[in-house]
């Protein structure tokens, strides 16, 4: 196993298993980028461990499961589905928070982390918004 994919599990394990903030912390380089479909670019570990702690508190209860898991390079990949209660708020990207839905969600996504000395350099995570929202019940209905 390499340092990506060693680094991947571990922010995979603080994310949905421990809950672990300083453990994802951790992870990340510094000046590590991210780029997630909700929030766009994040720039620097405190916007990437924030980012994520926004979605421990509005799912506590997340885990993932994996349907593929691979490492080429300095790069890990995972493929799989993301499920959790909406106990907590969500926070939209304008700050806007919305109350929690109490609605489970199963989105399937992948992510990808590209690893330098120790830590993840560059993060890119992918899932369907729209199926997401649609999930926690927040789409407007669609007419007859």
């Amino acid at each position: 196993m390499g340092e990506a994919r060693e680094l991947m599990d571990r922010l995979t394990e603080a994310f949905t298993t421990t809950r672990d903030i300083k453990a994802l912390a951790e992870c990340f380089a510094e000046d590590a980028v991210a780029v997630t479909p909700d929030m766009g670019e994040l720039r620097g570990r405190d916007e990437i461990v924030e980012y994520f702690r926004q979605m421990m508190d509005a799912m506590p209860d997340g885990t993932f499961e994996y349907l593929y898991s691979h490492e080429a390079g300095d790069t890990a990949a995972d493929e799989g589905f993301y499920r959790g209660r909406n106990t907590g708020p969500l926070e939209l990207p304008s700050g806007e928070l919305l109350p929690a839905t109490h609605k489970e969600v199963r989105i399937r996504g992948a992510d990808f982390a590209t690893a330098a000395d120790g830590r993840i350099v560059n993060y890119r995570l992918y899932f369907d918004q729209l199926e997401f929202l649609d999930q926690l019940g927040l789409l407007p209905e669609m007419p007859g």
